[in-house]
């Protein structure tokens, strides 16, 4: 696996003043054709936001925003759109679900370190920046401490994930500009409706529940932090337009489960009394001989949830999965 880098923050001028944010101007969603960009320009454009998702392919569904082509590598027209943007969001990164060859490893680092880099190489070609950017990271940046729960003040872990996951965030730092607000949001298992751009790995557990293989993974005592997407949505809103927000968030409800609860909850959801348990050898065999995915994704897992949200009085509008799920999936 090869390691990008990173050089010395690149020298802003002082004397830019950052504008007042109006919910009525334009946000800029760098990386934002999958589920959760479309769920966010969704929620946005209905705030009466004008959305601009920039992206290597126009997202398949139509909604009430704009694409521009943007690889994700380089400064291009696209950097028009954030001259005068009220906010930035960066969603850019390739799927971590999938077999962890050389080469996919160096794609999903260089993929959210790269992105990210060449925005704040753009922020700084134009004259009126955005003064806030929200940028998306990961809870796999604790590692898979098999108890503990972690928040914003515990250490970050070990292996690919948490290298991945300070990478994205020591390039944020410094991509950021000195006058500009920043909010990291460390974003947990994220629960969503399929809108056409797919529906995360919710929609592939909830068929496999269906068929009666949703149940127990591995030992079952593996965290699974989660997060319904309303409550992301509304978190990425409040890091726009709340001034008091900056520094790094734990995204995730404040009550995540053991794998065995979420698949007896999930389970109830769809309707289905049983779930035939898979132990770690077959779901070792299946997922990377059959499905090809990351078993360790299923096999481990992290207990997270935010000490800072709970002290600013942040109120979770889906607390509790089976509340969640039956919003999701009944």
């Amino acid at each position: 696996m090869r390691f990008i880098k990173l050089g010395q923050p690149v020298a802003t001028p002082p004397s830019r003043i950052m504008p007042h944010i109006d919910a009525s101007k334009k946000i800029f969603i760098a990386g934002g054709s999958g589920f959760l960009g479309i769920s966010l320009a969704t929620h946005l454009a209905a705030l009466g936001c004008d959305v601009v998702i920039a992206s290597r392919k126009p997202p398949k569904p139509r909604g009430p925003w704009r694409h521009v082509p943007w690889d994700a590598r380089t400064v291009g027209e696209w950097q028009r759109e954030l001259d005068g943007a009220a906010g930035l969001v960066n969603l850019a990164g390739r799927s971590v679900d999938c077999i962890k060859t050389p080469d996919h490893c160096d794609e999903i680092l260089r993929s959210r370190v790269e992105a990210t880099l060449v925005l704040g190489r753009a922020l700084r070609n134009v004259d009126r920046p955005p003064p806030v950017w929200v940028q998306m990271s990961t809870t796999h940046i604790y590692g898979d401490p098999p108890t503990a729960t972690c928040d914003e003040d515990s250490p970050t872990g070990f292996g690919l994930a948490p290298t991945v996951g300070r990478a994205w965030e020591a390039a944020f730092r410094e991509s950021l500009l000195a006058e500009q607000r920043g909010v990291v949001l460390r974003t947990s298992f994220v629960l969503g409706r399929d809108r056409g751009a797919g529906g995360g790995a919710l929609t592939t557990l909830a068929r496999l529940a269906r068929c009666g293989l949703g149940g127990r993974v591995g030992l079952g005592t593996q965290g699974m932090s989660w997060i319904h997407e309303t409550d992301l949505n509304r978190l990425v809103e409040r890091g726009l337009f709340d001034e008091t927000m900056r520094s790094s968030y734990i995204s995730s409800s404040p009550q995540p489960v053991a794998q065995h609860e979420f698949a007896r909850e999930l389970r109830r959801a769809v309707g289905m009394p049983i779930g035939l348990p898979a132990p770690e050898w077959l779901v070792r065999l299946g997922a990377h001989y059959i499905l090809r995915r990351d078993p360790e994704l299923a096999l481990y897992g992290r207990y997270v949830a935010s000490s800072r949200l709970a002290k600013e009085g942040f109120q979770f509008e889906f607390p509790q999965l089976r509340s969640a799920l039956a919003d999701l999936l009944t």
